[in-house]
């Protein structure tokens, strides 16, 4: 394992517990892990490979960036995720490069839709929340007039970053 895949376990475990805990996770721990991996990698490229490993090491984190928060931001500009757990798949794109972060990312959405239902079941809401599910994707198909929106008070929110942190150490665990 390299430095930047365990700082990648860091950063997702800091977050997961900020998220556990509080609902948010800071934008001092996702903005500031995002320009330390940016920098981190360009001092590693520099020393590896001189001006063309600092070109590549740098391009890779922001391929990074972009690659792996561009689901999570349409998700979010739709009103299905938090800007953190963007910014957060963003800081691993730096980190972990397009290839292991997308593979993080895919862990984590798979994790989080093994724990989702297990986690509203223990808080009661399950049904509730496949009731609201259900009339959302059904109104595609209702006129406007008829169409059911549930208020935003009984709609529901999964904490998103302890499964990130769970997608992220699958991946080195299994991808290494």
């Amino acid at each position: 394992m390299t430095p930047f895949d365990f700082a990648a376990v860091a950063l997702t475990a800091i977050a997961a517990v900020y998220d556990l805990r509080t609902g948010h996770i800071p934008n001092w721990l996702t903005f500031g892990s995002l320009l330390a991996a940016v920098f981190a990698q360009a001092i590693v490229g520099a020393i590896d490979g001189g001006g063309a490993g600092l070109g590549n090491s740098v391009a890779d984190a922001v391929l990074g960036i972009i690659v792996c928060s561009a689901v999570p931001a349409i998700v979010f500009f739709r009103g299905g995720m938090g800007g953190g757990d963007v910014k957060l798949f963003a800081a691993l794109g730096a980190l972990c490069a397009a290839r292991d972060g997308l593979r993080a990312e895919s862990y984590s959405f798979v994790i989080a839709l093994l724990l989702a239902p297990a986690s509203l079941a223990y808080q009661g809401k399950l049904f509730r929340t496949i009731a609201n599910t259900a009339a959302l994707a059904t109104n595609a198909f209702r006129r406007p007039e008829a169409r059911r929106v549930p208020p935003p008070e009984v709609l529901t929110w999964f904490r998103l970053a302890p499964a990130i942190f769970l997608g992220t150490v699958m991946m080195l665990a299994l991808d290494r």
